[in-house]
């Protein structure tokens, strides 16, 4: 398992924010310099030296935030999937176990109002809510609610 915390400051990151600061002070430069003279033929020198860079970079600076940006992210979902891995059961019926455990208070079937699933009481997501709230057998028998993928309430009724 990893220890690593997810990188706030990337490298990636620094760089595309020093490509575009430098690409803004280009094109000013090129703006200042063509915004002093008067022909044409005298302007070009600072579109060429100051202002066609200065866009490029911008746009460089642009892609490297971007790339930076999906490198963070990339970052973070492997540290909740190194998270996730940790937290199941380390024996491998553990997870049997947890889906033959009877539900807890009594066979009592849970649901979060404005939900769409319907849990065990002992489920994780809902173990502790206080919103959690008795099925209403009126949901459960029109199909409005479905049962949680995770604590498979159907497996663990008589009905």
């Amino acid at each position: 398992m990893r220890t690593a915390r997810t990188p706030t400051g990337h490298p990636v990151l620094w760089a595309g924010w020093v490509a575009l600061a430098a690409g803004a002070v280009l094109c000013v430069l090129g703006w200042y310099g063509v915004s002093g003279e008067r022909h044409a033929e005298r302007q070009l020198p600072y579109l060429a030296s100051a202002t066609v860079p200065g866009a490029a970079l911008i746009v460089a600076g642009a892609v490297l935030l971007a790339q930076g940006r999906w490198a963070v992210a990339a970052a973070r979902v492997e540290e909740l999937y190194d998270l996730l891995v940790a937290a199941e059961p380390d024996d491998a019926d553990g997870r049997e176990r947890a889906a033959d455990a009877p539900p807890a208070v009594g066979g009592e079937m849970l649901m979060v109002p404005g939900g769409t699933l319907w849990h065990r009481a002992d489920c994780p997501l809902v173990a502790g809510r206080t919103e959690a709230v008795p099925v209403d057998a009126k949901l459960m028998a029109g199909g409005e609610l479905r049962p949680c993928p995770i604590c498979e309430p159907a497996e663990g009724t008589d009905g």
